[in-house]
């Protein structure tokens, strides 16, 4: 299993290229309308050009303004305090972009207002000249340009911030939802690295239980071998004990190894009780050569055989076999221990050291989850099987 590295924490400003991108891509898609408007409509090109390339950098830096709000008072906030300071600030942005095109438009660009009383024709560049207005009852009268522009100014700057408000806002909502999302997927990276983080920690202390669980009664084997002056029996169990923690206690407490290997160290493990029973224990294993690379738990089959020893060949007087066996059928590997001794307590198995069946099925389960099963029960012809069914993970 590799190595969990937990996300870092994100800055104020991590998802600034989602705003450039964003911003840019409104308003090019804004100039782009604009364009083929005046296209339509006949406007001298390079004139418009110029102009609105000018109020597209005033909407560009404007919008950016609304992006810095939302950081500075609504960073990492719910996403009713994100959609309330993009409505809040989007106001100030719109007031002033309007202000921003009254100016522009009106003063470099003849063009007709309608006032409260009548339609006023205001030349170019709102210059002080006298204008014929045409009241609605039909009677003209002279008004200056400059003054009527002025005393409209206010609502037709009000008018169009109307407008370039649900504009600014069509922004900041798409930008919230944006925002909103990659928050929702980085807390769901972080919930699955702090879950596998979890899941790394259980199988260390779960495999931690195997050691000193084996140690045990190793230990105690080797105590009744010195007992009964087995001198030379004694020696072979101390230098097979010594292969098996040299290769295993090296191994990482959460890695998977391959099936070959953890064969490996259950025939090393074996060897130390065909020490203690050198009449009394068989051991068969049928592993077929496709399934040698399937990773799995390491020490995963470690109790199942500490068990199969214990209740099985320990208490026996005639030869009893292990057997060892892998399968693989529909994308699943299903790994057989039984033996054909006498059928044990199965309430003393489970439940006796604390191990055994219980610290495997705990393993599966932190290892795949519902991927994975755990069965065991009595043989028809006598014995004992535990069966493991989990996920085909091959080593590449």
């Amino acid at each position: 299993m590799a190595s969990l590295t937990l996300p870092r924490p994100q800055g104020r400003f991590s998802d600034f290229p989602l705003a450039v991108k964003s911003i840019l891509g409104f308003w090019f898609f804004y100039f782009v309308t604009v364009m083929l408007r005046a296209v339509v409509i006949g406007h001298g090109i390079n004139e418009m050009l110029l102009r609105r390339s000018a109020g597209i950098l005033v909407g560009v830096a404007l919008t950016f303004l609304v992006y810095l709000a939302l950081r500075t008072f609504a960073n990492r906030a719910s996403l009713t305090r994100m959609i309330t300071v993009a409505a809040v600030a989007s106001v100030p942005a719109a007031l002033l972009y309007s202000a921003f095109n009254f100016n522009a438009f009106f003063l470099y660009e003849p063009l007709v207002q309608r006032s409260r009383q009548a339609t006023v024709v205001i030349g170019q560049g709102g210059q002080q000249e006298m204008r014929r207005v045409i009241l609605p009852g039909g009677q003209a009268m002279q008004v200056n340009a400059r003054e009527l522009l002025l005393r409209e100014a206010p609502r037709t700057i009000a008018d169009g911030a109307v407008t370039w408000y649900f504009f600014f806002g069509a922004w900041a909502s798409f930008y919230v939802a944006m925002s909103a999302g990659n928050q929702l997927r980085e807390a769901e990276r972080r919930a699955s690295v702090f879950e596998r983080a979890a899941q790394a920690a259980q199988l260390r202390a779960l495999r931690y239980q195997v050691n000193p669980h084996f140690l045990f009664n190793t230990l105690n084997s080797l105590s009744s071998l010195i007992m009964t002056k087995r001198e030379e029996e004694a020696e072979k169990m101390i230098l097979s004990l010594s292969n098996f923690f040299r290769s295993t206690l090296t191994l990482d407490p959460a890695a998977d190894v391959t099936l070959a290997e953890e064969i490996r160290f259950q025939m090393l493990y074996l060897d130390i009780e065909k020490a203690r029973f050198p009449n009394r224990l068989r051991v068969e294993i049928e592993v077929p050569p496709p399934l040698r690379n399937v990773r799995i738990p390491a020490l995963l089959l470690q109790p199942l055989i500490e068990n199969a020893i214990k209740y099985g060949v320990a208490r026996a007087r005639n030869v009893i076999t292990l057997r060892i066996l892998a399968r693989e059928h529909e994308g699943r590997v299903k790994l057989i221990v039984e033996n054909d001794g006498a059928l044990p307590d199965l309430t003393e198995i489970e439940h006796g050291t604390g191990v055994g069946l219980a610290n495997v099925r705990d393993r599966l389960n932190a290892r795949f989850g519902a991927a994975a099963q755990c069965s065991f029960g009595p043989l028809e012809g006598g014995g004992f099987q535990v069966v493991m069914t989990m996920p085909v993970i091959r080593d590449d």
